[in-house]
C-alpha cells in the first residue's frame, strides 16, 4: 500500500494535534526561558504517526520541528549552542521517527488488508452465505465464530439440490483451531459430493466418514491430534416425506402450528470418525413434515451457550416466544438474543438453521441433474 494512503479519521486528528504544538510553543515563547514545555509536544508526531496517513503525519512533524527549532533558537537566550544543536537535532530525529512509524504502520496494514482478503476468499469458498437455497429447500439463520476475527471456525453447513431430492448437513467438529477447520472442510466436501451420487443418507454418511478418516490418518502421521464430527443430515423428497439422521448432533426442534416439539430422530448413530467403536450401521428415520412446518437446527455451541451466572440458553423457550416471526427475523433476533445473553462472550462456535419448504410456487427452478450446487 502506498505510503500517501488517505486516513480514516479525516483531517480532525491531524489539525488538533497541529494546533496544540502551536500553542504549547506560543506558551512557550511568551513565557521566558524559565517554562520549556515544548519538548514534551514530541508525542504529537508520534501520534499522528499511528492514526493518520503518511502525508497529515508528515505536516504535523514539519510543524513540530519549526516550532521546537523556533523556541530552541530564539526563545532560550541562556542556552549554549551545544544545547540549541541538540534540542534541534532532537526535534528532528523525533519527526523522521514519527514518519518511519507512519509507513511501517501503513505497510503492516496493507499486508494484514490483503491476507484478510485471501482469508475471507477461502472461508466464503468453505462456507456458503446465509440464507441457503437449494431446491425448494431453505435455510435461514447465523453461524458466529467463537475465535475473534475468523469467519469459520468447527461448524460446518451446507444444502444441495440433488438427484436423491434436497440435501442438507449441519455439524460440529471436535476441538478449535486451524486442525478442526481442515477436518471439517474435509467433512464438508465430502458431503457436497456424496449427497449427489450417494442415494440415501446412509451412503453419504458413509463417504463422509471415509473422508473424516483419511484426514485422521493423514493427522496421525503429521504427530496432530484426531477428530470427529457430529452432524445432522436432512432430505426433503416429496412434499411431506423426508429423513433424518444424526451421527451424534444434539436433538433438532420442529415448529408446528405454533408449538416447538424437542425431536430425536434418526439418533443413535455415532459422530463421524468413531464409527469403529460400534458394529451397528447408521440409520435414517422417515419423517412426515406438515406443509407450514419449520425445522430449527443447531449445534450445542448455542444450547451450551451460558450467561454471566451460568445459565444455559433456553433456545426451546426463545423459539416458542417468537414463533409468530417470519424465518429471517427469528434468525436475527435469535442471534441478537444469544449475543445479549453471553455477554458477547461465547466459548464456542454457534450455528443455527431455521429450515422450511417454500411453496411450489416460490421455488426456483431444478438445477441440471448431476452439477453440484
Amino acid at each position: 500500500m502506498p505510503a500517501h494512503r488517505p486516513a480514516e479519521d479525516g483531517v480532525l486528528a491531524p489539525a488538533l494535534l497541529i494546533l496544540a504544538i502551536v500553542v504549547v510553543a506560543t506558551v512557550d515563547a511568551t513565557t521566558g526561558p524559565e517554562l520549556h514545555i515544548s519538548a514534551f509536544m514530541g508525542i504529537a508526531p508520534l501520534i499522528a504517526a499511528l492514526r493518520c496517513s503518511y502525508h497529515r503525519t508528515l505536516l504535523v512533524a514539519v510543524v513540530y520541528v519549526v516550532c521546537l527549532t523556533y523556541v530552541d533558537l530564539l526563545t532560550v537566550p541562556d542556552w549554549a549552542p551545544a544545547s540549541r544543536v541538540v534540542g534541534v537535532f532532537g526535534a528532528f530525529l523525533v519527526g523522521v521517527f514519527s514518519l518511519v512509524l507512519c509507513r511501517t504502520r501503513l505497510e503492516r496494514e496493507a499486508l494484514h488488508a490483503r491476507t484478510s482478503l485471501v482469508a475471507d476468499t477461502v472461508q466464503r469458498a468453505m462456507l456458503r452465505e446465509l440464507p441457503l437455497r437449494a431446491g425448494a429447500l431453505e435455510a435461514y439463520g447465523f453461524y458466529v465464530s467463537a475465535q475473534e476475527g475468523a469467519r469459520v471456525g468447527g461448524d460446518i453447513y451446507d444444502a444441495v439440490d440433488t438427484p436423491h431430492g434436497m440435501r442438507l448437513l449441519i455439524g460440529d467438529v471436535q476441538g478449535k483451531g486451524m486442525p478442526a477447520i481442515g477436518a471439517g472442510l474435509e467433512v464438508l466436501a465430502s458431503f457436497r459430493e456424496a449427497a449427489q451420487y450417494q442415494e440415501s443418507l446412509e451412503g453419504v454418511a458413509g463417504r463422509m466418514e471415509q473422508a473424516l478418516t483419511r484426514y485422521n490418518a493423514r493427522s496421525a502421521q503429521e504427530g496432530t491430534d484426531e477428530r470427529f464430527v457430529t452432524a445432522l443430515l436432512l432430505e426433503l423428497r416429496a412434499p411431506g416425506r423426508a429423513r433424518i439422521l444424526s451421527c451424534g448432533h444434539i436433538p433438532y426442534y420442529l415448529v408446528r402450528n405454533g408449538h416447538v416439539h424437542e425431536r430425536f430422530d434418526g439418533e443413535g448413530g455415532l459422530p463421524l470418525g468413531l464409527a469403529g467403536l460400534s458394529r451397528e450401521p447408521r440409520r435414517s428415520a422417515l419423517i412426515s413434515p406438515q406443509p407450514h412446518d419449520w425445522a430449527v437446527l443447531c449445534t450445542d455451541g448455542v444450547t451450551e451457550a451460558r450467561s454471566g451466572d451460568g445459565h444455559f440458553y433456553p433456545l426451546a423457550e426463545r423459539i416458542a416466544a417468537w414463533v409468530g416471526l417470519e424465518p429471517v427475523d427469528l434468525a436475527r433476533t435469535l442471534r441478537a438474543d444469544l449475543e445479549h445473553f453471553t455477554g458477547g462472550d461465547l466459548k464456542d462456535d454457534a450455528t443455527l438453521l431455521i429450515v422450511r419448504r417454500v411453496p411450489a410456487d416460490e421455488a426456483p427452478a431444478a438445477p441440471s441433474r448431476g452439477a453440484s450446487a
